[in-house]
């Protein structure tokens, strides 16, 4: 009865909670901590989303079960999202299941296909649940580069030529969570190429699709023709119209592995609220000002957090995409690792970011910031890094921050 519970034994502490639990103890001892830890949007939905919620809400009978798969006008929804944004035609009836977020949905499909021993290639650094969704089943897993370039596919040929058994399962994540890396279409052509010839699965994960920067829309692996034959991809809600906690989602592709989701699925849950699944259909048919609004608010804020943290004396790559920066630690202080570097970084500067280490070993010598405050709060956490750097000995060039 002493041993512990064979998931459990499969994983590791979660680095973060580490930086998470010092936070909350520095807010309840009324310190005003700026966080930039979790990807946590601080906006709200759009009214009419919320109204239809309500007007549901008030309905006698939608306070039943409703349906594992998403109610029929939400899997349509998801599909015209689709032919407007990808120009890609997909059948609501068997190529859309609805998720409780991107996260429940990885979850359940890594449980419907995979068999314990199974070999799924994943990249480092990236989110848990793209590791560890599929280590919950049983899987082992091979890491593959983030960065997408000419040593991602060399990677990907020695993992075929190397791995026994050979790997059947592929997890690609652009625009990245946590690098904010992207990708245009000739990567996802070369990809479904090489998933074909050696009949491996895609599942995509394209939770950021719409906060994209500089006037470069991201790109769909289902643009690729043929790509259904082997791929799936999820998106969310979450970010696209500031509804995290909604928990609302779809898997979006090949047939047969969304028949083996939903019947998992079947078995799991019954489906999200009702009333939640009416106000996403409102989400995705009605106005998509507030998509566009996002989009250019977080905009803002990246440019003054590059600008900002810059003249603080921390230079920041500017992401393409995303609501992250990766941001390497200033190199006078990378000795210090991404989680001590974290836990200083909240104890003398009162700003949260999460340590890179927690993404994987390749993320070492990164934090990941998230850009989850308003610009003035941005500015601050610059000028409260600056007197941080300085206090540590390092040359901040004597701008002044913010």
């Amino acid at each position: 009865m002493s041993e512990d519970f064979y998931r459990i034994k499969r994983l590791p502490p979660y680095v973060i909670a580490e930086v998470n639990a010092m936070r909350a103890a520095a807010r309840a001892g009324g310190e005003d901590i700026i966080d930039l830890g979790m990807g946590n949007p601080d906006l709200p939905p759009p009214p009419h989303v919320i109204e239809k919620l309500c007007e549901v809400a008030r309905k006698p009978d939608a306070h039943g079960y409703s349906q594992s798969r998403g109610i029929p006008g939400l899997r349509k929804a998801q599909a015209n999202y689709y032919g407007r944004r990808f120009g890609v035609e997909i059948d609501p009836e068997t190529e859309v299941v609805v998720t409780m977020g991107s996260k429940e949905g990885l979850a359940s499909l890594a449980t419907a296909i995979t068999a314990p021993g199974d070999v799924v290639l994943a990249p480092n650094p990236s989110y848990p649940i793209h590791t560890f969704g599929f280590i919950l089943a049983g899987a082992t897993i091979r890491a593959v580069p983030t960065t997408p370039n000419e040593a991602y596919f060399e990677s990907l040929e020695r993992a075929i030529a190397f791995t026994v058994p050979r790997p059947s399962i592929l997890v690609v994540n652009y625009p990245s969570n946590p690098t904010a890396e992207t990708v245009n279409l000739a990567f996802y052509e070369r990809l479904v190429g090489w998933a074909r010839d050696n009949q491996v699965w895609i599942i995509s994960d394209l939770a950021y699709s719409e906060l994209y920067f500089d006037g470069k829309p991201t790109v769909s692996i289902l643009q690729v023709k043929g790509a259904k034959d082997v791929a799936i991809e999820f998106t969310s809600l979450s970010k696209t119209y500031s509804m995290a906690g909604w928990r609302m989602g779809f898997a979006v592709g090949n047939k047969k592995l969304i028949a083996a989701m939903a019947r998992v699925k079947s078995y799991l849950d019954y489906g999200a609220f009702t009333p939640i699944q009416a106000a996403a259909c409102a989400a995705l048919n009605g106005p998509q000002d507030i998509v566009e609004r996002n989009r250019e608010l977080y905009h803002k804020r990246r440019d003054v957090l590059v600008e900002s943290f810059g003249r603080a004396g921390w230079d920041i790559p500017s992401p393409a995409a995303s609501m992250f920066a990766w941001a390497p630690l200033p190199p006078a202080l990378a000795h210090l690792g991404s989680l001590e570097f974290s836990k200083q970084l909240l104890g003398h500067a009162r700003v949260a970011v999460a340590p890179g280490v927690g993404y994987g070993e390749n993320g070492e010598g990164f934090v990941r910031i998230a850009m989850v405050e308003n610009e003035q709060r941005l500015r601050q956490a610059a000028r409260n890094v600056k007197k941080y750097l300085q206090s540590m000995g390092v040359n901040t060039g004597g701008a002044k921050a913010g």
